[in-house]
C-alpha cells in the first residue's frame, strides 16, 4: 500500500490562500471517527440512510442544482477518471459499475475506449434522471449502496466516488464490491476522510460548549486514512494503493459552507445529529470560525479530506510475493555493497 497528500484549493468565490491555523484544540476534537475494528462482530447503525436519500431528492430538486456541483466535478470527475486510464494501463473494461454517481461525474470523463458498458447507480431516482450523456452506453439503475442486487464475477471495474461515506456497514460494502467483480477486476473508490470539515466542527463545539454548557455532534463521523488499507484487505483486495487529497474551498462565512451543503445534499445524517442549533450558539460559531480560520481577505476555508483507493480483485496472473525463504541475499550482506573490492583496494 502506498501513501501520498496533496493540498490543492477551489475557490467558491476569488480568496486568499490557505491559512496557518491549527486545527482546533485538541480537547474540543471529540467527534470520533468512524474506527471500524476488526473485533466488531456486525455492523454499525450509524446514519439514517432514509434522511440521507432525502436530502439528496430535496438537492436535486434545486433549480439550481448545478451550482453545487463544482466539489464532485473535482473528486468525482477527474481524479477517477485519471486513475481508471492510470490503473488499466491501456487495457478496455467492458462493463463497469458507478456506485453512487449521481449525474454521472465519472462518467463524462471516460470514453469507449477504456469502458464498453457502464451500470450507472444511485439511492437517488432524481439524480439519475438528471445524469449527463456520455458516448458510453449507460443503463441507469435506484440501487442503494448497501445492497448491491448483482451477481458475482460480473463487472470489470467498479467505481466509487463521494458515497461510500454515508454507508453504515464499510466492510461489507466492500465485501460486496470484490464480489461483483469479476477475478482480476479493479476498484477504484473516493470518499470523504476524518478530517473533513475540521474548520466547523471544532467552531461549533467551541461556540455551543461556551454558550450551552456542551456540545453535540454536527459533523458526521467518517472513516479514518489508517483503517481503509485495513478495510479493504479484510474485503479481500489485492495489491492496494491508499491515497490522501486535501481540497479547500474558500466561502464568505460559516453560513454560506452549511448552504453549500445542503445543496450538495452532504448534510448530517447521522442518527445522534442534533436537528437545532440556538441563534446565538450559530452566530457565536460563526465569529469563532472566522477568528480561527478566515483569511485576510475576509473569507474563510472549508477542508474536505478525500480519500482514494484502488483495489484487485486476486487472480492467477496478478504478482505475488516471494515464496518465504526464498531469497538469495542477506540483509546482512547490504552492509558491505558500499565497499570496494578487495582488488580494488592499495
Amino acid at each position: 500500500m502506498s501513501g501520498s497528500l496533496t493540498v490543492r484549493v477551489l475557490r467558491r468565490l476569488p480568496a486568499a490562500g490557505r491559512t496557518g491555523a491549527c486545527r482546533g484544540p485538541a480537547g474540543l476534537r471529540a467527534e470520533p471517527s468512524r474506527f471500524l475494528s476488526s473485533a466488531s462482530s456486525g455492523s454499525m447503525n450509524v446514519f439514517n440512510r432514509d434522511m440521507k436519500k432525502r436530502q439528496k431528492q430535496w438537492s436535486a430538486a434545486l433549480k439550481d442544482a448545478h451550482q453545487y456541483d463544482y466539489l464532485r466535478d473535482e473528486v468525482r470527475g477527474s481524479r477517477p477518471g485519471t486513475r481508471v486510464c492510470a490503473a488499466g494501463s491501456g487495457r478496455t473494461f467492458p462493463l463497469a459499475l458507478d456506485i453512487g454517481g449521481g449525474r454521472g461525474h465519472i462518467a463524462q470523463h471516460l470514453n469507449q475506449d477504456v469502458v464498453q458498458s457502464l451500470f450507472l447507480t444511485d439511492v437517488s431516482q432524481q439524480h439519475l434522471k438528471q445524469s449527463r450523456r456520455t458516448e458510453i452506453p449507460t443503463r441507469c439503475v435506484m440501487v442503494d449502496e448497501e445492497f448491491l442486487p448483482f451477481k458475482e464475477n460480473t463487472f470489470d471495474l467498479v467505481l466509487s466516488s463521494l458515497s461510500l461515506h454515508w454507508i453504515n456497514d464499510l466492510p461489507g460494502a466492500l465485501r460486496q464490491i470484490q464480489q461483483v467483480l469479476k477475478p482480476d477486476g479493479v476498484f477504484i473508490g473516493a470518499m470523504v476522510g476524518g478530517e473533513t470539515l475540521y474548520e466547523l466542527r471544532c467552531s461549533l463545539q467551541l461556540a455551543e460548549s461556551e454558550r450551552e454548557g456542551g456540545f453535540s455532534a454536527h459533523v458526521s463521523p467518517f472513516t479514518a486514512v489508517t483503517d481503509l488499507g485495513n478495510l479493504l484487505g479484510r474485503a479481500g483486495f489485492s495489491m492496494l494503493t491508499v491515497d490522501v487529497d486535501e481540497v479547500q474551498v474558500h466561502y464568505p462565512g460559516m453560513m454560506e459552507v452549511m448552504t453549500d451543503l445542503q445543496g450538495m445534499g452532504e448534510s448530517n445524517c447521522a442518527w445522534n445529529r442534533r436537528s437545532l442549533l440556538h441563534r446565538d450558539t450559530m452566530l457565536a460559531a460563526a465569529a469563532i470560525y472566522k477568528e480561527m480560520y478566515g483569511n485576510q481577505d475576509g473569507s474563510v476555508p472549508a477542508t474536505f479530506e478525500i480519500l482514494y483507493m484502488i483495489g484487485w480483485k486476486p487472480h492467477e496472473s496478478q504478482t505475488k510475493p516471494a515464496k518465504r525463504g526464498s531469497a538469495t541475499v542477506s540483509f546482512g550482506d547490504l552492509s558491505k555493497i558500499s565497499q570496494p573490492p578487495d582488488a580494488d583496494r592499495p
